[in-house]
């Protein structure tokens, strides 16, 4: 144990100006005490540390302390942070249901946030906005592990298509989440409350709070902001999160502090003939709305730690084209390549990919190769009695694959209601 004080122009610098990487520089676990609300206006201001213990991230006992050593935002004792600390002391199988769900991807985010010099807390907003869970979806079309809209997850370059929603890919998502939220930081004069706040509500809605905060004379600090209820509540969600780390009020299961997962290329997209075996694949790599087509999705694929050696060996094996799996269609006189792709709910270049053309010409009587996908896509109607759990189970398909491939992002029906179902190829 030794006394560090901490210079005040660093800590003035701002959370996320950091120069060397948190994985270069010796981390100290900070205990302090609770401070007055009116000190947390700006999450950058100091916080005089009692006592620190020397430690390095990559020595923590685990992700979940990996976190807590490295943890920047001052305490705070407002009402709506204590309320949701309160509410998870309350539910302590939370964070077991939690860390069950994280344990495959939280090493792979800590080590991104930590890369970018960012504020380690926000390696938590997976538990804030979707529960780690990757395949939620929200009322306004959000999705993954980050809740990415359609609009923002375009503008950072992620793929939304038939067979694949990068949103839910962890990979992508995180990059696009930690390249919106930089921005988001910047725009707000490095305000990381104002930053995350506006990663919820929208950056158009956090600045007219401040705006006319401004203008009636009153401050400008998150828990002064009038912003919707749900926003009000979603930064306190992630101080009470820290909150309970920092202070040890409840376990949270051991995650290791190693890698879990390998990040491989993926020259070309995949149908696997053997689901069973590779059943993680869907856990890991869940942007494959259809799987076990790995189709239209991004140039990587995910793998637990240790098994790149035999997916390679797997794939190196696998038939070109199995049978079972794509059809033979023979071109008519009038046909096109993008009414042949659209009658087969894909798309031209899709189309071209898999069968390797090199332009758009094409003559009847030619034939091309189509995956037998597309061609079970049914309408359901929910009748009396139905649930999801029940649907699912009579079609042979899983509950969380119904709510992705119609935005559900609750378990609710109404009698009445239509939904899509992509039925597996026999």
């Amino acid at each position: 144990m030794r006394i560090v004080f901490i210079s005040l122009f660093l800590l003035l610098s701002g959370c996320a100006s950091l120069t060397n990487s948190p994985t270069e520089v010796e981390e100290t676990i900070v205990h302090t005490p609770p401070v007055e609300d009116s000190a947390l206006a700006d999450p950058s201001e100091p916080v005089a540390p009692v006592f620190v213990e020397n430690i390095l991230p990559r020595e923590a006992e685990d992700v979940w302390h990996r976190i807590r050593i490295q943890l920047q935002f001052a305490p705070s004792n407002h009402e709506r942070v204590q309320n949701r600390v309160d509410w998870y002391l309350k539910h302590p199988n939370y964070m077991e249901t939690i860390t069950k769900r994280a344990e495959p991807f939280l090493y792979y985010i800590v080590n991104e946030v930590e890369r970018r010099g960012l504020p380690i807390e926000l390696a938590l907003m997976p538990l804030i906005e979707s529960d780690f869970d990757t395949s939620a979806y929200s009322h306004k079309h959000a999705s993954g592990l980050w809740q990415l809209t359609p609009l923002i997850a375009k503008h950072y370059g992620i793929k939304i298509g038939p067979w694949y929603d990068g949103r839910q890919d962890v990979i992508d998502a995180t990059n696009a989440a930690l390249d919106f939220l930089t921005y988001l930081h910047k725009r707000f004069d490095g305000n990381w409350y104002h930053a995350i706040a506006a990663y919820n509500t929208g950056e158009g809605r956090v600045a007219r709070a401040i705006r006319n905060n401004k203008k009636q004379g009153k401050s400008t600090d998150f828990f002064h902001l009038k912003l919707p209820r749900q926003t009000r509540h979603y930064v306190p969600k992630l101080l009470a999160a820290a909150q309970l780390l920092r202070e040890e009020q409840m376990a949270f299961p051991k995650i290791a502090n190693q890698p879990t997962i390998d990040v491989i290329d993926m020259r070309h997209g995949v149908i696997l003939d053997d689901k069973k075996k590779w059943a993680q694949l869907e856990v890991l790599n869940p942007g494959y709305t259809r799987f076990p087509a790995l189709l239209d999705g991004p140039k990587h694929l995910v793998l637990r730690k240790g098994e790149s050696k035999n997916w390679q060996d797997y794939v190196a094996n696998l038939p070109e084209m199995p049978s079972e799996q794509w059809q033979k269609y023979t071109i008519r006189r009038g046909d096109s390549l993008s009414v042949i792709a659209q009658r087969h709910s894909i798309t031209v270049s899709q189309l071209k990919s898999f069968n390797q053309l090199k332009s758009s010409r094409i003559r009847a009587g030619d034939t091309l190769m189509l995956p037998i996908l597309a061609d079970k896509q049914i309408e359901y109607k929910v009748k009396s009695g139905d649930s999801l759990w029940r649907i699912a189970r009579h079609f042979d398909v899983t509950v969380s694959k119904i709510k992705q491939w119609n935005s559900l992002s609750k378990d609710v029906l109404r009698i009445g209601d239509k939904l899509t179902i992509f039925l597996a190829a026999p």
